[in-house]
């Protein structure tokens, strides 16, 4: 079963209803990075909420990868793939 759809670029800034849908879903996203924080303070989840920093790509290759990183993303460079 199919659904019709369509992609509304910028649409926080033209529609009410999905600006704050994007306030909700990034309140919501900030307090589960602020969670997993604690389950795995290593990774510094409370600072950059998720996003790729070099500090948090750092925390991968020190500690891995625990079971909250999504493996769809590319969560490490290419040259930090490299085993020498």
């Amino acid at each position: 079963h199919q659904v019709a759809y369509h992609c509304i670029v910028r649409g926080d800034g033209k529609y009410y209803s999905i600006a704050a849908a994007s306030v909700l879903a990034k309140t919501y996203r900030d307090d589960y990075m602020s969670q997993l924080h604690k389950k795995v303070p290593g990774y510094g989840f409370i600072n950059h909420k998720g996003y790729p920093t070099k500090a948090h790509r750092a925390a991968i290759v020190k500690y891995g990868i625990t079971n909250y990183h999504r493996r769809s993303f590319q969560l490490l460079d290419k040259q930090l793939e490299i085993n020498f």
